[in-house]
């Protein structure tokens, strides 16, 4: 089960688009959007949190199935939870949890970053919907990254 990449790049964030402006509609109705704050230093540490958050992103990936390696395909086969969860943990952590945490504590800067981190986690939400749609009548299945594409490979037994 692969993914075309070049498709993910505009499929991916325009899949969770939906998210995004639900997560706005939230912030914006407990908080509203103050943007006198947004100035050079605002955007300069933006920029660098981006990326480290990019990094974690990764990071999240390899926690749950390389052993704290940054590296995120999973080389073992799982079963469908399991694989399921280590798709989506790295959105749910930094991007509906930082949302969470920007809307109670009214931080801009944690908002748009949660914002970029769900957009980043396109490709991921892709992966789900193409993992949750696959369905087999065999009684076993173990899922594992596909070795060199953008999707996944699924073992029957």
């Amino acid at each position: 089960m692969i993914i075309d990449i070049r498709k993910a790049n505009y499929s991916g964030p325009l899949s969770v688009l939906p998210f995004m402006v639900l997560t706005f509609w939230v912030y914006d109705n407990v908080n509203g959007f103050d943007l006198d704050d947004i100035s050079l230093v605002f955007a300069l540490s933006a920029f660098l949190l981006i990326l480290c958050l990019t990094i974690l992103h990764e990071l999240i990936h390899g926690i749950i199935w390389n052993s704290f390696s940054a590296y995120c395909t999973c080389s073992e086969p799982l079963k469908k939870w399991q694989y399921l969860l280590g798709i989506v943990m790295p959105t749910l952590i930094l991007g509906v949890g930082a949302t969470a945490a920007s809307v109670v504590t009214n931080q801009l800067l944690l908002f748009f970053l949660s914002e970029f981190m769900i957009i980043s986690g396109g490709g991921d939400f892709l992966i789900t919907l193409k993992t949750l749609l696959y369905h087999t009548d065999k009684k076993e299945t173990l899922y594992c990254d596909h070795p060199y594409e953008c999707g996944f490979v699924v073992f029957e037994k």
